[in-house]
């Protein structure tokens, strides 16, 4: 664990080890040491990968697929929030380079909850976990420097009609 710890602060000869980002927020109503953190990160995204996983199993019915699929998606994205605590996952996420691909993304998956449960709609929870998925790329995408503008040029020049 020390040798994670050193790894994430980038220091190499083990003092500064207590300032990784592990560590810091870990005071107030809710903390929890690192090897916890690091449990309970590796169940949330293990579990939401597994909701994923057997979403895939029951895709021939769409509205099991959107909830275990949107939930699997929730439960990934909320695993972060061990690492870095929920404060801080929040900030990140209401960052305003990715504010709309929040908004955009808690929208698709409110929308996908509401064609599942709601509506009942095979062909609208398909369509809303496909904007869904696309939106939890594009909000993926903003963690990684100048990824989005590569996509945007890649798509803009692959839908390029003019020769």
């Amino acid at each position: 664990m020390q040798k994670l710890n050193e790894l994430f602060s980038g220091g190499g000869d083990g003092e500064g080890a207590n300032d990784s980002f592990l560590e810091d927020g870990s005071e107030g109503l809710c903390s929890l040491s690192t090897t916890q953190r690091m449990y309970g990160f590796a169940a949330s995204l293990a579990a939401g990968l597994l909701l994923m996983f057997l979403s895939m199993i029951v895709f021939a019915i769409p509205i099991k697929f959107a909830l275990l699929f949107t939930f699997g998606n929730v439960l990934a994205i909320g695993s972060t929030a061990f690492l870095m605590g929920p404060e801080q996952q929040i900030n990140m996420m209401l960052d305003p380079v990715r504010l709309y691909a929040t908004s955009i993304y808690g929208g698709c998956v409110v929308l996908a909850l509401i064609c599942a449960l709601l509506i009942h709609s095979k062909i609208l929870t398909v369509i809303a976990i496909l904007c869904e998925t696309c939106a939890l790329i594009w909000y993926s995408l903003s963690y990684i420097p100048f990824a989005r503008r590569m996509v945007s040029e890649i798509m803009i020049r692959l839908c390029d009609t003019e020769l």
